[in-house]
């Protein structure tokens, strides 16, 4: 009998504030995850909704003055957000590795692709420069590309997006790090190369058994690529459960809008797509108790108390933070 998948990484009670001249932003408000070993696990949710905010507390990416986090992050037998910056440079990189989303912007122009990719090999391998550089044009190869030995002489610029995403790819990959975070890796990519992306996270995933955290606002992504889905709200994750419980069984009415906003192929072509009524949340006052309350078309005086994050049924991994009871109908969920 298999046991339960390991569990890589544990965040509990994580909360990330920005201080603004209005007040201190709630970017992360009280988040509990765990990432299991080798999974896709996909954050999704509006722009604001604290995705990126809190993959990046995890690694320390985001401290600063005006940066306040408190919460666990346990990783390695340590808590990543009381660990100094000492500590998380080793970890950067060599345990966990970040695919940033404008790749153009996060790979240095003055210095060729593959002189990037072998940095990151020599800061955690005890490898010469020709060795940490035959061992990125491998890296290079890897992830597909054509002919790695030009492609790791040319700068960033002379490289197509998807090529690009690719060498951020190798470079999160030059360590075969427990734990990859991907922030939006197939933004402003054609479909085709979209989808040649999203089958090398697979491949990666099943050859180095690695546990990725891929963040994004497309649900076809989602439903192609992730083994779990934890949608977030207001700094909240709002439900979370298996790909298949979450999108074909949504409970929280938030993954509901999200769902009904996305156009079918498979029935009648509707006039204009669903819209979730309001805006979502942006400034630093929140209200009381369910944060997507103001927007619910279905809001109850219940709501006006923060629901916990929990399962419906008893050792159920299929979690919401609603009061509500869904009503199922057909193949879907109607409220």
């Amino acid at each position: 009998m298999t046991g339960a998948p390991e569990t890589v990484m544990r965040i509990r009670d994580l909360h990330v504030g920005f201080d603004t001249p209005a007040g201190r932003l709630p970017a992360v408000d009280g988040v509990d995850l765990d990432l299991r070993r080798g999974e896709i696990l996909a954050l999704v949710g509006e722009s604001g909704s604290g995705k990126s905010a809190l993959t990046m507390s995890l690694v320390g990416l985001n401290r600063g003055p005006r940066t306040h986090v408190r919460g666990e992050v346990e990783f390695g037998g340590r808590n990543l957000i009381g660990a100094s910056e000492a500590e998380l440079r080793e970890v950067r990189g060599r345990d966990v590795a970040v695919v940033f989303q404008d790749s153009l912007a996060a790979l240095n122009p003055l210095h060729r692709a593959g002189a990037q990719v072998a940095e990151m090999v020599r800061l955690h391998q005890p490898l010469g420069r020709a060795a940490a550089w035959e061992r990125a044009e491998q890296l290079l190869d890897d992830v597909g590309i054509a002919n790695p030995s030009r492609t790791a002489r040319a700068y960033p610029h002379q490289l197509s997006g998807g090529m690009r995403q690719r060498v951020m790819i190798a470079t999160g990959l030059a360590n075969e790090p427990a734990v990859l975070i991907a922030d939006e890796p197939t933004t402003a990519l054609d479909v085709t190369i979209q989808a040649q992306v999203l089958e090398l996270l697979r491949r990666l995933r099943a050859e180095h058994d690695s546990s990725i955290v891929l963040i994004t606002h497309d649900l076809g992504v989602v439903a192609e690529v992730a083994d779990r889905v934890a949608v977030m709200y207001a700094g909240r994750v709002v439900e979370q459960g298996s790909r298949d419980d979450v999108l074909q069984r949504p409970r929280h009415p938030y993954t509901v809008g999200l769902l009904r906003s996305v156009p079918r192929i498979d029935g009648p072509q509707a006039d204009s797509l669903f819209a979730i009524p309001g805006a979502p949340l942006t400034g630093v006052d929140r209200p009381g108790g369910c944060a997507f309350r103001p927007r619910c078309p279905d809001a109850v005086e219940e709501c006006g108390a923060r629901p916990p994050l929990r399962a419906r049924e008893h050792g159920s991994d299929h979690l919401d933070a609603c009061v509500r009871e869904p009503v199922v109908a057909g193949n879907g969920v109607l409220r």
